[in-house]
């Protein structure tokens, strides 16, 4: 099954679905993050370098940005390297990606929109479909983290060789922050 339109299937450049994979933020670095420290200034003009790398082409799944369901754009996502045994996390790159490519990434977020009622049920089945399909073709597996995970105040962000900690004393704090939005 083809995830690109005929239309644009040989305009992108490569196709990484791995990308899909890629493991969500742990919590206590929940809003510490490139955009947030290095301004959008910084941020907008990396993400529109990493768009049109690939020729306006989501790097999971090949869909052009007009073609895209839901959004008819790009979205850029930050690619870590994590390291849960001593709560490191360093900025990789960024790469574009569609909104329902986006999202699967984030399917913990999403589960939370659609507990809070900020996205539909369906949207959000049909998006987790559409990753576990690509995934599948292409003979990947998602799987989580089991090992020893570094304490609360451990974790940092590793960012141009500074060190970002967390916005959060502990879990309570992060949960009450996150329960009032």
């Amino acid at each position: 099954m083809s995830f690109i339109s005929s239309k644009y299937s040989e305009e992108y450049l490569f196709l990484n679905p791995d990308i899909l994979l890629h493991p969500n933020i742990p919590k206590p670095l929940h809003g510490v993050n490139p955009r947030n420290i290095l301004g959008d200034v910084w941020w907008n003009s990396k993400r529109l370098e990493v768009y049109s790398k690939n020729n306006y082409c989501c790097w999971a799944c090949g869909v052009h940005k007009t073609d895209a369901r839901y959004h008819r754009w790009l979205e850029a996502h930050e690619e870590y390297d994590i390291n849960y045994k001593k709560g490191k996390v360093k900025l990789v790159g960024l790469v574009a990606l569609c909104h329902s490519c986006h999202n699967f990434i984030h399917d913990g977020r999403m589960r939370m929109l659609v507990q809070s009622g900020d996205m539909d049920y369906g949207k959000m089945v049909d998006i987790l479909d559409h990753g576990d399909r690509i995934l599948k073709s292409n003979s990947l597996v998602k799987e989580h983290y089991t090992g020893k995970i570094a304490e609360w105040s451990k974790w940092y962000l590793l960012l141009n060789n500074k060190k970002y900690y967390s916005k959060f004393k502990d879990m309570n704090e992060w949960a009450e922050y996150f329960s009032n939005l």
